[in-house]
This record gives structure tokens, C-alpha cells and sequence, in this order.
């Protein structure tokens, strides 16, 4: 069985120079995979991490960023829209676990967000999203692996809180989110993916918007690649150790 690269080596350099590298392994297994050029886009998980290392990823080509956190996230966010060096082509992704009482935050300051998995949030984050923003991109996030310990809704319910998200007019249904149990082995990581992946491609056929299947992070994105990811989440390979 092949052993995924642990790719957190990199971190001991630069965040530019670490998130040059990424780009570059993206697009090597696109090729090695089949997958067309450009096909997976690479969201940089900014957590923890404050804005300087967000502008030195910015300045490597970074546009899309992750955030967990809503409080600091929204320190971060308002800092960097401050001129006169203000990051105004950003697109902030929230991607941690929801409380009720921080959608509104999350409603009001994200593009996207990764980790609805109930409906009553989809239901909240669709009626505080603001009215002169655009509709808020929504993935659903699925508990591949059952773990008390991780958010996300069964496989076998993605399907009906898909339905239902479709519905509210001030959401986007794009895709589908999922982190898998922890596991070093290439081909046990693509199995884990594969029925998040099948699932995907079913209801793309339902769903026009249907775009994004978030899966892959700094240990795993190889095999996520292989699976049909389309967005990887990477922050130590990128960022370093948490700050």
C-alpha cells in the first residue's frame, strides 16, 4: 500500500514560497490524475494565523481563504479591508462548526460557507444574509466517518438537506464537505472519499449549481484528487504550525 507524503515538511519556509509549492502539487496531480487544469482551486486555512501571514499568501496568488473561528475571523477580515492596502478580491470561506447564535456574523462577513449540516442553521444563515449581498454559497458537510467528534450530517440524510437548502433563496447550494477519519495510507484515503464523491455526481445531475466537492486537507489532498475534489483546504503545509 503506497504512504501518502507528509507534506507539513514544507512549513519551515515561507508562506509564499509554501503555498507556491501547493499550487504546484495541485497541479501535478491534476495531470497525473486526469483531471482538467485548474479544475481544483486551493483554499488556504488562515486559522490561528493572523493578517500578515494572510498578505504574504495573498501576495503568492491566494484569493480564497478559510476561517473557523467567527470572532477572530472577523478581526481579521475587517483589519485587511483597511486602506489604503486593502484586500478587496478576497473571498472568505467559513469552514468550522456553527453555533446558532453566529450566524448573523457568519451571514454578514462570509462568501461561503463549508459546514452547514443542519437545517435549522441553513435556515437562519438564509433569513440574516444581507439583502444587498449576493446569495451566501453553501456546502453541506457529511460525517463520512460517524465520529461523535466531528460536525457534519449522515450520508444517507445529505441528500434530503440538500433538498431543502435548494429552497432558500438567499443560499447557494454548491457542493459537498467532508473530513474523513485521520489515515496515512493513499488507497484507504481514496475509499474513504469515494462514496462522498458518488453521491456528489448524483445530485449534480439534480442541482445546476452543484459545483464543489470540498474534500482534502494538508496529509490527504492527493487522494481527494484522485477522487474528484475541487477544492482543497490546506493551512499547515501553507501557514505552519497554528500561531
Amino acid at each position: 500500500m503506497t504512504q501518502t507524503p507528509d507534506v507539513r515538511s514544507s512549513a519551515t519556509s515561507s508562506t509564499a514560497s509554501n503555498y507556491r509549492d501547493i499550487v504546484s502539487r495541485i497541479k501535478a496531480q491534476e495531470q497525473r490524475f486526469g483531471r482538467d487544469a485548474g479544475s481544483v482551486l486551493l483554499l488556504a486555512v488562515s486559522k490561528t494565523h493572523g493578517a500578515d501571514k494572510v498578505r504574504e499568501a495573498y501576495a503568492a496568488g491566494a484569493r480564497q481563504f478559510g476561517e473557523n473561528y467567527v470572532q477572530e475571523a472577523l478581526d481579521k477580515i475587517a483589519l485587511l479591508a483597511q486602506p489604503p492596502d486593502a484586500l478587496t478580491d478576497i473571498s472568505w470561506h467559513f469552514i468550522g462548526p456553527i453555533q446558532s447564535n453566529k450566524t448573523r456574523d457568519i451571514a454578514g462577513a462570509f462568501d461561503w460557507v463549508h459546514s452547514v449540516d443542519r437545517l435549522k442553521i441553513a435556515q437562519r444563515l438564509n433569513d440574516q444574509r444581507p439583502a444587498d449581498l449576493p446569495a451566501l454559497n453553501i456546502c453541506v458537510q457529511v460525517n463520512l466517518s460517524n465520529e461523535d467528534s466531528k460536525s457534519g450530517v449522515a450520508l444517507s440524510e445529505a441528500a434530503a438537506l440538500c433538498a431543502s437548502i435548494a429552497t432558500l433563496p438567499r443560499l447557494q447550494l454548491r457542493g459537498l464537505m467532508a473530513i474523513p477519519a485521520p489515515c496515512r495510507d493513499h488507497d484507504q484515503q481514496r475509499a474513504a472519499f469515494q462514496p462522498l464523491a458518488a453521491l456528489f455526481a448524483q445530485l449534480q445531475q439534480q442541482y445546476p449549481t452543484m459545483d464543489t466537492l470540498s474534500i482534502g486537507m494538508s496529509d490527504d489532498f492527493d487522494a481527494a484528487i484522485a477522487e474528484g475534489s475541487t477544492m482543497i483546504r490546506i493551512g499547515t503545509a501553507i501557514f505552519g504550525a497554528r500561531g
